[in-house]
């Protein structure tokens, strides 16, 4: 009786995790392929590079600023009412903006419908959603597994987008978006409901049982907790910079916008393996040491990449290189957060730390769109891209976490 009992929870758990990992492959995918509209939305809207970045950076912001929120809604009332209003949000501000011809709309289309729509479904609601259900040492996987999902979004979302741009026109490629948006909300009926693990139950940080307020007032007078959130800042800076101003880079270079989507689409498959390796790395090794190599890495491939020619090979290696450590910060940086406040209010925790992630964001993708503007080149936003993963390796160190206990050999 007991192995049929072990065995529906763990299909039960998979099933959790699956659909999680598929949520966030549609909405980190529409996300992390919108740099390639930058050209097509600039000819078409005459807006200007500046001024699409900057739209593109309050998207980047307003998605993180939505993550606490719908993270603190969702630990309330529930996951599955959540990701079903972001799928309609997503929806429709990808189809708004094949529409708008001004600044304010594409703020509003692109900059707000969209990015909050994505936000809904993305990483603090749904490692948030999966921890609840699962004991503390199937956690770190879990998160690997659901953040390879997005990075499998970006695999095939940004070759998908140029495929369809390039046969049907950019306009298509968004509705495109918008229609697979939609299919997050019947997937989210799945996570409607919130039971908490007996592991979970029983297994508490200090503090835990106290009330939301309280736990948040307590994770701000904690220095480990400001630790991540200036690491996850630099994390936000350098991710946004890319996506949304790697095409450009490429373009400047000479190159085909295929080698845009190509590296893209490398970066995603490369995340997969990635996430994974640091999912399972999480009960082996103290999490602040993997976040610090990961952004130490970061240093040395961005100022490599500099010295390097601007072949397609060159981005096609660097792009992988990168793609290791793209979104593989997310469970360690998830797992630390689990670590010192617990879960119960893993997803608001965790969701103010991607608010730091998206300040970061937003920086990124609007001082790009300047860098280019003023200077005809990103030359001074790759310095400062290494500078901050460098600084972002280093804060990591004092965050005071326990030495992993590896359990005794039979």
């Amino acid at each position: 009786m007991n192995d049929l009992h072990n065995t529906a929870r763990a299909r039960a758990s998979w099933i959790t995790i699956s659909v999680a990992a598929a949520i966030l492959m549609v909405t980190m995918g529409a996300r992390q392929s919108m740099g390639l509209f930058v050209s097509p939305l600039n000819t078409h809207t005459g807006l200007g590079i500046a001024t699409i970045s900057f739209a593109f950076a309050i998207g980047q912001l307003v998605w993180g600023v939505v993550q606490p929120v719908f993270g603190a809604v969702a630990d309330r009332w529930g996951t599955g009412r959540i990701i079903a209003l972001g799928s309609i949000l997503l929806a429709a501000g990808s189809y708004l903006t094949t529409q708008v011809t001004t600044e304010w709309g594409l703020i509003l289309a692109a900059g707000v419908l969209s990015a909050a729509g994505a936000g809904a479904g993305s990483f603090s609601i749904l490692i948030g959603a999966t921890a609840q259900r699962l004991p503390a040492e199937k956690r770190a996987f879990a998160s690997g597994v659901i953040n390879a999902g997005g990075s499998l979004g970006q695999f095939i979302f940004a070759p998908l987008s140029q495929a369809v741009m390039s046969a049907y026109g950019w306009m298509a490629a968004m509705w495109t978006i918008a229609v697979i948006a939609l299919t997050t909300a019947p997937m989210g009926w799945l996570l409607r409901s919130e039971p908490r693990s007996a592991a979970s139950a029983t297994t508490t940080a200090p503090g835990e049982e106290s009330g939301m307020r309280q736990q948040i007032a307590a994770a701000m007078r904690n220095p480990s907790y400001w630790c991540l959130h200036a690491g996850f800042f630099a994390c936000g800076f350098h991710i946004a910079f890319l996506i949304t101003h790697l095409p450009g880079e490429v373009k400047l270079c000479g190159l085909s916008a295929g080698v845009a989507s190509t590296s893209l689409a490398i970066i995603g498959l490369a995340n997969v393996v990635g996430s994974l390796v640091v999912g399972s790395l999480g009960n082996l090794v103290r999490m602040k040491m993997i976040l610090f190599w990961m952004y130490a890495s970061r240093a040395v491939a961005v100022l490599v990449y500099m010295a390097a020619p601007k072949e397609p090979w060159t981005f096609y290696l660097f792009a992988a290189v990168l793609g290791l450590t793209w979104l593989a910060t997310v469970p360690p940086t998830a797992g630390l957060t689990a670590k010192l406040f617990g879960v119960r209010y893993l997803a608001t925790l965790f969701g103010l730390t991607l608010l730091s992630h998206q300040v970061g964001g937003f920086f990124g993708a609007w001082l790009g769109g300047l860098a280019v503007t003023s200077t005809g080149s990103y030359t001074w936003m790759w310095w400062a891209d290494a500078v901050l993963a460098l600084a972002a390796a280093l804060i990591n160190l004092p965050i005071k976490e326990a030495k992993v206990v590896r359990p005794a050999a039979a």
